[in-house]
C-alpha cells in the first residue's frame, strides 16, 4: 500500500528488527474481537468490587513485551497508548527485571519495610535520590519533594506556593494568635483567600487543589467543590504553523495580556500560575515558545510562582527530557516548580530552595514517595542513557510527524487535521468526537491500542523504544481504519 510515495510494510517488525528491544512479537495479533469473552467475564467479577465502564480489557502483563501489550484472550496489540502515557522502556523489559534481580534485597526490604521517609529515612534513600532524581533534575533547581502521585505534586506543589508567598509578607515573625485560630475555621487571616492560575482546557489532577485548576471537561468536575481561582485562555493556534505566523501570534499576546490582567486584578490574589507544555488530556493543545517565555516574563514581573506540570511531558517523549527545554529560557530564568509522575514512575517536584516549607511538618504525608519507585526511576534512566532512547525519539517522530502530515494533506485532509506536537508526543483532530471515537474502535480491531484527547483528538504516547518499524505498522492500520471511515 502507498502513499506519499512509501510503502507501509505491517510485517516489517520483526522481532530481530527492534534493536531497541529483541524478543518482541513480530506484529499485532487479533484472535477475538475486543473486549474478548474472557475479558467480559474478568470485568464482571471485578465490577463487584471497582466501577470497570472505562476499563479497554484485561491485560496478560506476563506475555505483554516491548511496545506489544498483551490481553488474557490472547489479544497482542502494539500500544501507542502506554498506559496514558506512563510506560516508557517495554514491558517485561529485560534489563529492568536483572537490575530487580541484582538489587533483590534492596527492592524486598523497601517493599515488606517501606519507610515513613519524612521522618525516618534510611542510607539508602539518600543513595537512591543521587542515583535518580539528581541524575535528570533540570538545570537551575536545587531541592526534590518527592510524592505518590501527580494529583500529588500538583497539590504540594499549591501548598508550596502559597507557604512561599505568605512568607514574603510575614518575614521573620512568628504566626499570630489570630492566624492559628483563624486557619481552624478556615478563615481568614489563617486561611488566606490566595489562588492559583491556570488555564483554560488544561489538566492537573483530581483532588480539590488540583481539580480546581484542571479545566478540560466537565465530566472531571461535576458535582465537587472547588476554589474560586481564575483561568485565563490558552492559546488556540491553527495550523499549518507557517500560514498562520501572524494570527498565531496575535492569539499568543491575547492570552498574555489576559494572564496578566487577571494576575493584577483578580479578587483572590495569585500567588502562582501552573501551565502544561502540551496540554495532554485537553486535547494535545500546543503552544509556541514566545508563550511560555511570555508568560515567565509576567510572573517574574508580578513576584508570582511559575509552575510547569510535566506530569505528562516529561521523560523525553517530546525529543527532549524536560518538554519546557524547547522553550529555550535562559539560565537563571527557569520555572520556580516542575511537577512530575507518570514515565517517571515515581512522583514529585523540583524546586528552588526558597519553595523549601518555612517550617517542618508543612509539607509532609506519611509516606513521602517510595524507594521502589526511586529505584525504577534509576534503573530506567540508564537504560535510556545506555541505548539513547531519547534520540530515537527526535528521529522516529519527525518520520512520523511528517508521514501524518502526507495524511493531513493528501488523500485524508477530510479527516486528518491538525497535526502537532512535539517528538513522539503527537495527535492530530478528526472532523468529530465521533469520528475520533470511530478511529480509535477502529485501531483497536487492526491491533493498535490507542487513545483520544480533547474533543476530537487521537493522541500519541508511544514508549520511547518506538522505532520507525512500528510507525510504518501504525500507519499502515491507519491508514485502512481511516479509509473506511
Amino acid at each position: 500500500m502507498r502513499r506519499g510515495g512509501r510503502h507501509y510494510s505491517s510485517a516489517s517488525s520483526g522481532a530481530s528488527s527492534n534493536l531497541l528491544f529483541q524478543g518482541e512479537p513480530e506484529q499485532p495479533v487479533v484472535k477475538t474481537q475486543i473486549p474478548g469473552p474472557k475479558t467480559i467475564e474478568r470485568r464482571q467479577r471485578l465490577d463487584k468490587y471497582q466501577d470497570t465502564r472505562a476499563v479497554h480489557f484485561i491485560v496478560d502483563k506476563h506475555a505483554s513485551k516491548g511496545n506489544y501489550l498483551a490481553d488474557v484472550d490472547g489479544n497482542v496489540l502494539l500500544d501507542i497508548y502506554s498506559h496514558i502515557g506512563s510506560i516508557s522502556v517495554g514491558y517485561n523489559n529485560p534489563f529492568l527485571k536483572e537490575q530487580f534481580r541484582n538489587n533483590i534485597d534492596d527492592y524486598t526490604s523497601a517493599i515488606i519495610a517501606r519507610p515513613a521517609l519524612g521522618i525516618l529515612p534510611d542510607d539508602q534513600w539518600i543513595d537512591l535520590i543521587e542515583q535518580s532524581f539528581e541524575r535528570c533534575k533540570p538545570p537551575g533547581f536545587t531541592d526534590v519533594f518527592t510524592a505518590m502521585c501527580g494529583s500529588c505534586a500538583n497539590e504540594t506543589a499549591y501548598k508550596a506556593v502559597f507557604m512561599w508567598k505568605k512568607a514574603q509578607e510575614r518575614g521573620d515573625k512568628a504566626f499570630t494568635q489570630e492566624e492559628l485560630d483563624s486557619c481552624m475555621k478556615c478563615q481568614a487571616p489563617g486561611t488566606p483567600n490566595m489562588s492559583i492560575l491556570s488555564f483554560e482546557k488544561a489538566f492537573h489532577g483530581r483532588l480539590f487543589g488540583s481539580l480546581t485548576t484542571t479545566r478540560s471537561k466537565p465530566i472531571h468536575k461535576i458535582d465537587i467543590p472547588g476554589f474560586d481561582w481564575p483561568a485565563a485562555p490558552f492559546p488556540s493556534i491553527k495550523y499549518p504553523l507557517e500560514e498562520n505566523k501572524e494570527a498565531n501570534n496575535k492569539e499568543v499576546q491575547r492570552c498574555l495580556e489576559i494572564t496578566e490582567h487577571l494576575i493584577k486584578t483578580y479578587k483572590n490574589p495569585v500567588a502562582g500560575i501552573i501551565v502544561e507544555p502540551i496540554q495532554g488530556e485537553g486535547g494535545d493543545n500546543w503552544a509556541p515558545p514566545e508563550f511560555f517565555k511570555g508568560l515567565r516574563r509576567i510572573t517574574t514581573e508580578n513576584n508570582v510562582a511559575f509552575i510547569v506540570d510535566e506530569v505528562q511531558t516529561g521523560v523525553g517523549l517530546t525529543g527532549k527530557f524536560w518538554a519546557h527545554e524547547h522553550w529555550g529560557l535562559e539560565p537563571g530564568n527557569e520555572p520556580d516548580i516542575i511537577t512530575f509522575s507518570k514515565r517517571m514512575q515515581a512522583a514529585g517536584s523540583f524546586h528552588k530552595h526558597k519553595f523549601r516549607a518555612p517550617q517542618p511538618y508543612r509539607n509532609f504525608n506519611t509516606w513521602l514517595g517510595e524507594p521502589v519507585k526511586a529505584m525504577y526511576l534509576r534503573d530506567i534512566l540508564k537504560e535510556i542513557e545506555n541505548k539513547k532512547l531519547i534520540e530515537n525519539v527526535r528521529t522516529t517522530g519527525k518520520f512520523l510527524k511528517g508521514e501524518l502530515e502526507k495524511f493531513q494533506k493528501g488523500k485524508y485532509s477530510d479527516k486528518v487535521k491538525n497535526v502537532r506536537g512535539e517528538g513522539l508526543f503527537l495527535a492530530f483532530d478528526m472532523p468529530t468526537a465521533e469520528l475520533r471515537d470511530q478511529l480509535v474502535d477502529g485501531l483497536r480491531k487492526e491491533g493498535i491500542e490507542s487513545g483520544g484527547s480533547g474533543v476530537a483528538a487521537l493522541r500519541f504516547r508511544p514508549q520511547l523504544i518506538f522505532t520507525q518499524k512500528h510507525a510504518d505498522l501504525v500507519l499502515n492500520r491507519l491508514d485502512k481504519v481511516l479509509k473506511g471511515l
